[in-house]
C-alpha cells in the first residue's frame, strides 16, 4: 500500500466570480522510500499540493490517506499530532526563530511532546552534528550563512524521526555551493530510508530524485520515473531551453547597447564620412 495516496483531490480558493481553482482533481501514490520532485511553473498548484499533503491545508473535495488513515478527515487536533510526528518541513526563507539560538532553534519541536530540556538538547545537539552545524550551536539565526541556517532548518525538521520530509524550494536562496551541500544532505537523508518530496524550479535538481511529476494550471501533466544521477528527460529539455539563446533576447540586448550610449556610434561614423567626402573634393580641385 502507497504511503501518500491522493485520489481526485481538488482546491478551490474564493468564491462566486472570485473562485480560483488551485488544484484540479489531482491523482498521486507515493510510496515508502521514493524521492519525488515536483516542477512546473509559478501558479501551477504544487505548494497548495504539498500544503494538503503536510497536513496544513484540506482539500475541497477528494480523498487523502496518509499510511492507513484517512487524513482528509481527521479533526484538526488529529492532523496537527499526525503531522507533528510524521512529517518534517523545510521552506525557502528557513523560518529559524531570530530571537532562539540554534540549539533551541532545533530543540523546539521536542517541546511539544513534553520532553525534558536536558534530553531537547541532548538530542538537538546530536542532529546538529549529522548535518554538520555543532560547532555553530550557540549562534543566532543572525549569525549564519544562508546554508547554515538551511542545515539548521534541516535538523529541526529531522528532529521528531519523521519518514516524510516535504522540501518546497530548500534551494531558492542559496548559491551554487550551499544549494549542493543541502541537497547531498537529503540524499542522504533519504538513502536512510525517508520519503522526501522537493518542490522546485531548478532541472538540476532531479539528479537527486528517483521520481519527477510536472504541474500545469493545478493538474499533474507529466510523471517520470529517474536514474538517481540523471537528469529527468523532461526537466533536460527545460534546462537547456533556458539556455538558448533567441532572436527576441539579441534584439533586446541590442536595444539596452543603444540607450546605454544614444546615437554616439552613429553620429561619429557620420561625421567620419563626411570629413572624408570633403577630403576628397578638396583633392580633385587642387589637382584641376
Amino acid at each position: 500500500m502507497a504511503l501518500i495516496e491522493l485520489d481526485e483531490v481538488s482546491k478551490v480558493f474564493g468564491f462566486g466570480e472570485a473562485t480560483t481553482l488551485a488544484l484540479d482533481e489531482v491523482a498521486l501514490s507515493v510510496e515508502k522510500g521514493e524521492f519525488l520532485a515536483v516542477m512546473g511553473p509559478s501558479g501551477s498548484g504544487k505548494t497548495t499540493l504539498m500544503n494538503i499533503i503536510g497536513l496544513l491545508d484540506r482539500p475541497t473535495h477528494g480523498d487523502y490517506n496518509l499510511g492507513n488513515e484517512s487524513a482528509s478527515r481527521l479533526k484538526p487536533i488529529q492532523q496537527a499530532k499526525l503531522r507533528r510526528d510524521k512529517i518534517g518541513f523545510v521552506f525557502q526563507f528557513y523560518n529559524l526563530l531570530p530571537g532562539l539560538n540554534v540549539l533551541d532553534n532545533v530543540s523546539l519541536p521536542l517541546a511539544y511532546r513534553g520532553m525534558t530540556p536536558v534530553r531537547r538538547a541532548k538530542r538537538a545537539s546530536d542532529m546538529l552534528e549529522l548535518v554538520g552545524m555543532r560547532d555553530r550551536e550557540y549562534f543566532m539565526p543572525s549569525q549564519l550563512s544562508g546554508g547554515q541556517a538551511q542545515r539548521a532548518a534541516i535538523a529541526r525538521a529531522l528532529i521528531n524521526k519523521p519518514s516524510i520530509i516535504i522540501a518546497d524550494e530548500p534551494t531558492g536562496n542559496l548559491d551554487s555551493h550551499d544549494s549542493k551541500v543541502v541537497m547531498e544532505l537529503f540524499s542522504e537523508i533519504h538513502r536512510q530510508g525517508n520519503t522526501i518530496l522537493l518542490v522546485t524550479h531548478n532541472p538540476e535538481l532531479t539528479r537527486y530524485a528517483s521520481r519527477v511529476i510536472y504541474m500545469y494550471d493545478g493538474m499533474i501533466v507529466g510523471d517520470e520515473k529517474t536514474p538517481i544521477g540523471q537528469m529527468a528527460r523532461h526537466a533536460r529539455r527545460i534546462y537547456f531551453k533556458k539556455q538558448r539563446v533567441t532572436d527576441s533576447d539579441i534584439a533586446a540586448g541590442v536595444s539596452a547597447m543603444l540607450k546605454d550610449i544614444p546615437g554616439k556610434e552613429i553620429t561619429s561614423k557620420t561625421k567620419r564620412k563626411k570629413a572624408t567626402g570633403r577630403k576628397r573634393r578638396l583633392i580633385k580641385r587642387s589637382k584641376k
